[in-house]
């Protein structure tokens, strides 16, 4: 008598050939289970493109994966029967194969795993091993530290998986961290290459009809989608990063540039977050590519932090604190997202750019998240679980894992520190420096109470203002302290009440 299969499900940001769960299966008797669900398309109001990737790859590695000879039972979202969740798609299969084992992965949500943890399946959990460093492996090394800094462990991620070390297992260079000359701003005459795009075959054709029949309301552009959906495709983004992007990515990677939305950075976020890239191999290929001598060691040391460092500690803190990391609000935000970051529709010529950018291609780099429409929030004091459902909603390599303590801890601060030492806040002045936004703005960024004034600038000081009490005692922010309290007592008057005034706009409901 044939044994009963075994039941492996396959989430949608888990299409990697290299998961466990897919070593302790058996093509020969176990079963695949791959499932479109109303659920996961909605618990935030998604972006077309990030839904149209996801099926369209979930899409093409069940193929692939059939003609690896697995047989694999796919449930498109429109399917008969579709219990339309993770957790009943599983039960209605297990029941129906008569399954004995029900295989899954470490998912990327804290939310969709309890609701796996809490169902009544006979469930064997593997561990995600597209990642470097494990969620008990962060938590060994977190143990009994007074804080968690991320360099000091990024510098065990490079000795640990041996990247850009010396001979004697020092730092390539003789330092750890190239930083200082990652912030360069754009020279006018220098433009990013053109990016890789691919041509939606007939599969992501399908997705995208579904999507913009069945997804009106979600804001974002379904049109002109052109992001790889298959590993094969993924790779030759990647590749041609590598030979076009990295070299000036170490210089540039902080620049914004009007009609430049990639600039000499990779895209590859959205691919390498739903497993149709390695990070070994791209760490690897960065560093190949410096001992080549084919780029200088700024930008694959600036890369690989990105990679190892950023990436892997933010999923460490995001396993090591919720639930109750979610809920943390240290500067006690309460005002409601304003409109304008659904639409765009502002006179703040940076955050109309950025907005606008992020719904047509559902991306944005770093800096514009962080010190563009991440800053302004942090400044306007926006709740965080609002603008935390924004960053997971709008952009295509968004899960809850990466989202979460980048928005809450670095964006927003509302962790106390946890996450970041200070906050990342900043006048116009910064991003005057970083883009060429500010020349085409209607605000002017030389001034502050005026009513022209760039919105940044006083609120700038206005936060700083408002959050003395918390922030003077930060060694970081003495500087910044120092500069507030030099000012005569006018002009501080003057920029609390410009703040206070476009504060009460964004309460009424108006757009800045």
């Amino acid at each position: 008598m044939s044994k009963a299969p075994r039941l492996g499900l396959l989430l949608g940001d888990q299409l990697s050939f290299d998961l466990d769960l897919l070593r302790a299966l058996d093509p020969a008797r176990d079963v695949l289970l791959m499932a479109e669900v109303e659920d996961e398309t909605r618990y935030v109001p998604h972006h077309p493109r990030k839904i149209i990737l996801v099926l369209s790859a979930m899409r093409h590695f069940a193929q692939a994966l059939r003609e690896r000879g697995w047989r694999v039972e796919y449930v498109t979202l429109e399917a008969p029967g579709n219990s339309g969740s993770i957790v009943g798609e599983l039960r209605r299969w297990q029941k129906k194969l008569k399954a004995g084992e029900v295989h899954v992965t470490e998912c990327g949500e804290w939310r969709l795993e309890q609701r796996m943890r809490d169902c009544d399946l006979p469930m064997v959990w593997h561990r995600d091993r597209r990642f470097l460093c494990s969620r008990e492996a962060f938590a060994r090394w977190a143990e009994g530290r007074n804080n968690l800094r991320m360099e000091n462990f990024y510098h065990g991620m490079r000795k640990r998986n041996r990247l850009l070390l010396e001979p004697d297992g020092g730092p390539a260079g003789g330092a750890w961290n190239y930083d200082h000359d990652n912030r360069k701003p754009l020279p006018r005459k220098v433009h990013g290459p053109f990016t890789a795009s691919f041509k939606a075959d007939a599969i992501t054709r399908d997705v995208i009809d579904l999507v913009r029949e069945r997804f009106t309301d979600h804001y974002g552009n379904v049109e002109g989608f052109d992001y790889p959906v298959t590993h094969a495709d993924a790779e030759a983004l990647w590749r041609h990063f590598l030979d076009h992007g990295l070299a000036a990515f170490g210089d540039y990677q902080d620049a914004m540039a009007e009609g430049e939305p990639y600039l000499f950075h990779a895209r590859i976020s959205a691919a390498l977050n739903i497993g149709l890239l390695d990070v070994r191999q791209l760490c690897e290929d960065v560093e190949r590519a410096w001992r080549h001598k084919q780029v200088p060691l700024n930008a694959a040391e600036g890369f690989i932090r990105q990679l190892i460092g950023w990436r892997e500690y933010v999923r460490g803190i995001y396993w090591l604190r919720m639930p109750e990391y979610a809920q943390l609000n240290f500067l006690g935000n309460r005002r409601p997202l304003p409109e304008f970051y659904w639409d765009g529709q502002t006179d703040m010529r940076c955050m109309a750019q950025v907005i606008g950018q992020t719904l047509e291609l559902g991306y944005a780099h770093h800096i514009q998240r962080l010190m563009v429409t991440g800053n302004f929030a942090l400044l306007a004091g926006i709740a965080p679980p609002q603008i935390c459902d924004w960053y997971l909603a709008v952009y295509m390599d968004a899960y809850d894992w990466v989202e979460l303590p980048n928005t809450l801890g670095m964006v927003m601060h509302a962790d106390g520190g946890y996450l970041g030492s200070k906050p990342y806040c900043a006048s116009g002045k910064y991003i005057q420096r970083m883009s060429d936004h500010c020349g085409n703005c209607a605000y002017r960024v030389d001034h502050a109470v005026e009513e022209d004034g760039c919105p940044f600038n006083a609120l700038y000081w206005h936060f700083l203002m408002r959050h003395r009490q918390v922030f003077s005692g930060n060694p970081r922010m003495a500087l910044l302290y120092g500069n507030l309290d030099r000012m005569k007592a006018a002009r501080r008057e003057a920029l609390w009440a410009r703040g206070e005034a476009l504060l009460a706009r964004l309460d009424a409901g108006e757009r800045l």
